[in-house]
């Protein structure tokens, strides 16, 4: 298939990235043939969202990961996983973007079961949560620069109260 020569053209390369196919649909197809070619994958799905389907492991000894192909999902993966991954690649330290607080505009409800990377904005050194957290929502995303980091389970936050965030 032409899935199976594009992977096959990876040769000489540092990093392969994918976007989109790594979950479980029938046109979902990029996990399917890299474990078909051999990939040893180190995880697949992670608790968090956006960005579920998430893959990663090494396809003949070259690093890959496989974004999600919400294209929401797949930015917030990129700043949480890829990010570091570049980083080593270039010789530097692997570590996750920094971390800041911030006090909240306005209450938010508790989180769920997964850990909820929250677009937001960050103005006057306030957050405020975009109302609308769908993941297939661009235009949310072009007027975020910050992304308010929920743990999983995470209670309800007051006006207020800081969070933790991750600059976009």
């Amino acid at each position: 298939t032409s899935l199976e020569a594009a992977l096959s053209l990876t040769k000489g390369s540092d990093l392969l990235v994918t976007i989109g196919g790594a979950s479980v649909g029938d046109h979902d197809l990029v996990g399917k043939v890299a474990m078909n070619k051999g990939m040893d994958r180190s995880f697949y799905k992670v608790a968090m969202r956006p960005g579920k389907p998430l893959m990663a492991g090494k396809l003949d000894g070259l690093p890959m990961v496989g974004l999600p192909g919400n294209p929401v999902s797949s930015m917030v993966c990129g700043h949480v996983f890829l990010r570091p991954a570049l980083r080593a690649l270039q010789g530097l330290k692997a570590e996750r973007m920094a971390r800041k607080t911030a006090p909240l505009a306005a209450s938010l409800g508790k989180n769920g079961p997964r850990e909820h990377y929250m677009r937001a904005s960050l103005q006057d050194g306030v957050l405020t949560a975009a109302d609308r957290q769908d993941s297939a929502l661009l235009t949310v995303l072009t007027t975020a620069n910050a992304l308010i980091v929920r743990a999983a389970n995470d209670p309800a936050r007051a006006a207020g109260e800081n969070v933790a965030f991750i600059n976009l």
